[in-house]
């Protein structure tokens, strides 16, 4: 098939030749691992990546006519709350495109919205409380320690040590600084002691629970500092300093397991995820799961947690992206 890897890049105005340069030398980013696999599962690649310029994106788009565009998108200017946007162009202009749509990017990236759909369809998740900009910051109905994060970032964008806080002054100065870095609403969640899971799911109608990857961290003692923080999930070297590793999951008792697979497909249906997906879960010593985060389109490079997944599943990482096309071309030949 013709297929078109769509991304958000940096590099203004290159075209398909200079990513396919990049590609060649084997430059490590997730877009270039995923068009790899594509091109050596025998389809043909075009390489569209793009950084302010719509109109150019949509009119390389009507020159290469895709049979399916591949959306590697993960934000737009930089932004991550934008990523939908370029969803919802594809979905007007009529493409068939992989992933979750824009209503469900929409949704997963607003914190405080999504718990209350999980929240209504009773799925555990932390009490929260939720703080807008600009609003009076009062202390909330629910214990301490808490920990507070950006509503509309992901990959622990503005989430640090100092997140978790203990009392009503340090919840005040971290919104207030959330408020005036970010210029977003903070939400305030319960902090669970407990196992960080991560629970990658593939598929549509019939979802697929993948192998479950557990973060550990081997020289963490305190409860309250075991989150995982931007530095704890793309820093190297805090993650070596600090014994932080992502590894498969350790023992998990088969009711909290059943239980853990039941809410991921759950969540995962709720807030309309397709194609594949990844859902946080906190899992406390009496084997209570909380879900933390719902993730559609999450990261696809080689060697990261959803690929790793797949692989202990029984899919080389070219089958599972070839997985990929295929559910999203079932979709499509349903719809």
């Amino acid at each position: 098939m013709k297929i078109a890897v769509v991304f958000d890049t940096l590099r203004s105005g290159w075209e398909h030749a200079d990513f396919k340069e990049e590609l060649e030398a084997e430059v490590a980013e997730a877009e270039y691992e995923v068009a790899e696999a594509l091109i050596e599962n025998g389809h043909d690649v075009f390489l569209l990546g793009f950084h302010d310029n719509l109109r150019r994106l949509l009119d390389r788009l009507e020159d290469f006519q895709p049979d399916l565009v591949f959306n590697a998108t993960e934000s737009f200017m930089g932004k991550a709350r934008y990523d939908y946007g370029v969803t919802a162009l594809l979905e007007m202009k009529g493409y068939r495109y992989t992933g979750s749509p824009p209503e469900a990017l929409l949704l997963a990236r607003d914190k405080a919205t999504s718990k209350k759909i999980l929240e209504y369809h009773s799925i555990n998740i932390p009490r929260f409380a939720v703080y807008p900009v600009d609003e009076d910051i009062e202390a909330p109905e629910i214990g301490y320690p808490l920990i507070v994060k950006p509503t509309h970032e992901d990959a622990s964008v503005g989430i640090a040590q100092s997140s978790v806080v203990g009392d009503y002054d340090s919840l005040r100065e971290r919104v207030e600084f959330i408020h005036r870095s970010l210029n977003q609403p903070a939400i305030a969640e319960e902090l669970i002691d407990g196992r960080e899971l991560y629970v990658g799911v593939i598929g549509n109608s019939r979802p697929e629970i993948l192998p479950i990857i557990e973060v550990v961290f081997d020289k963490v003692d305190a409860a309250e500092k075991r989150i995982a923080t931007y530095s704890a999930k793309w820093d190297l070297d805090y993650r070596k300093r600090w014994g932080i590793k992502n590894i498969f999951a350790r023992r998990i008792g088969r009711e909290a397991l059943d239980e853990i697979q039941r809410a991921a497909k759950q969540a995962y249906s709720a807030l309309e995820l397709r194609d594949y997906g990844r859902i946080d879960f906190r899992l406390t010593r009496d084997q209570k799961a909380y879900v933390i985060e719902v993730n559609p389109n999450p990261y696809l490079a080689f060697g990261e947690d959803m690929a790793n997944s797949a692989e202990r599943a029984g899919m080389d990482y070219n089958a599972f992206i070839e997985r990929i096309v295929r559910e999203a071309l079932t979709r499509y030949e349903k719809a």
